[in-house]
């Protein structure tokens, strides 16, 4: 894909809500504003996700008695971020329902 060709595919995702993974194991999920030659990404209205501490899922098992306990990501508000392209693993295009019925003139 030549420059040209991955700047129009880009623009594409601007305004949309995107989920980055990064590899230290955080995902921020949040609409996508710009990017860059370095594939830095900005991101506003972003939440950031962590796995739970490992101190949080041994209580899970313990308290529900099952090896399998789901435990929550922990989640917070960030707000705009900018992540650092060489950090990032994966990108992921979020589409919902409400996204797809809302009409702009």
């Amino acid at each position: 894909m030549d420059n040209a060709q991955a700047t129009s595919y880009l623009s594409h995702f601007i305004g949309k809500t995107l989920r980055i993974y990064t590899t230290d194991s955080r995902i921020f999920a949040g609409q996508m504003k710009c990017t860059d030659k370095d594939r830095n990404v900005i991101l506003a209205l972003t939440h950031e996700y962590r796995q739970p501490s490992e101190v949080a899922v041994r209580k899970a098992i313990q308290d529900s008695g099952n090896p399998a306990a789901q435990v929550p990501l922990s989640s917070r508000y960030v707000g705009l971020v900018v992540v650092p392209g060489q950090y990032i693993l994966r990108i992921e295009l979020e589409e919902s329902q409400f996204a797809r019925d809302t009409f702009v003139p």
